[in-house]
């Protein structure tokens, strides 16, 4: 089990909820997102962090919106954390980026293209932070355990691992389910990213996503028996800046939660 603040994940504890829009676009998007969501999963009493990226780094196209000014940003996620008291998110692209990022952010997320840098992942666990991992859309499940052992190379054993899909032929991804059993035999907690798994990488000049086969997704992982469900969760996703093709409605969240729970307790229950 892992503490992030009062939050606990793993150990057969409840399902935790990572989730909040792609990028922050600005303060009224992110504080009003923050807020719906902090509001809905205390109703629902499930342990809530916040993510949300600062910046993308890794946009298909030169033109498409990558995020505010960086301290700008910085400032937006610590407002969240300071208001809602909820753990933050968010992920880092250069080592350049760590200092100042770890001094508002709770768990550093390594994207799944850089899943495999190790001066990154090294130079990230120093920080004590918790260390999110993507697995890269590139790499079989098992390979992650090459992943772990870099970061915990350096004593820090605060990890977790999150599946987003693999790729599948051009232009599309494929979620092979026994990756969460998998990745979970290396000894610690596995988060389920349903929103990119549905993503239809580079299709045009944009990556597009097919946001209806979210619920489904998120429903079997927690079936399997994942310790975490991460979600990007928009007010109009159809006017998101970033991957607006495969963020899940602000207003489906609640819903979806109520019978996520209900799986997550029955499978937990039984064992």
């Amino acid at each position: 089990m892992i503490k992030i603040n009062k939050v606990n994940i793993g150990g057969n504890q409840g399902l935790v909820l990572i989730a909040g829009p792609c990028v922050i676009e600005n303060e009224k998007i992110t504080m009003y997102t923050a807020g719906e969501i902090k509001r809905i999963t205390s109703d629902l009493n499930i342990p809530f962090i916040f993510k949300a990226s600062y910046r993308k780094a890794n946009r298909t196209n030169i033109h498409s919106f990558s995020g505010i000014h960086f301290e700008k940003a910085l400032k937006i996620l610590q407002k969240v954390k300071r208001e809602f008291s909820v753990p933050i998110l968010t992920d880092i692209h250069s080592e350049k980026e760590i200092e100042p990022v770890a001094e508002v952010a709770d768990v550093l997320q390594i994207p799944a293209f850089l899943c495999r840098q190790t001066d990154l992942l090294v130079a990230a666990a120093m920080t004590r932070r918790v260390i999110n991992v993507k697995k890269g859309q590139f790499l079989a499940p098992q390979d992650m355990k090459h992943v772990v052992q870099k970061i915990e190379s350096v004593k820090n054993k605060k990890i977790l691992l999150t599946e987003r899909g693999t790729t599948f032929g051009y232009h599309n991804l494929v979620v092979d389910m026994r990756s969460l059993q998998i990745m979970k035999d290396l000894g610690y907690p596995v988060i389920m990213d349903a929103t990119h798994a549905v993503q239809l990488p580079s299709n045009t000049s944009i990556s597009g996503g097919e946001a209806r086969f979210i619920p489904a997704l998120s429903k079997a992982a927690t079936a399997v028996g994942i310790d975490g469900l991460f979600l990007e969760v928009h007010p109009d996703p159809s006017r998101a800046l970033s991957d607006s093709g495969s963020q899940l409605p602000l207003h489906s969240l609640k819903r979806l939660l109520i019978t996520i729970k209900k799986i997550d307790e029955l499978v937990k229950n039984e064992n």
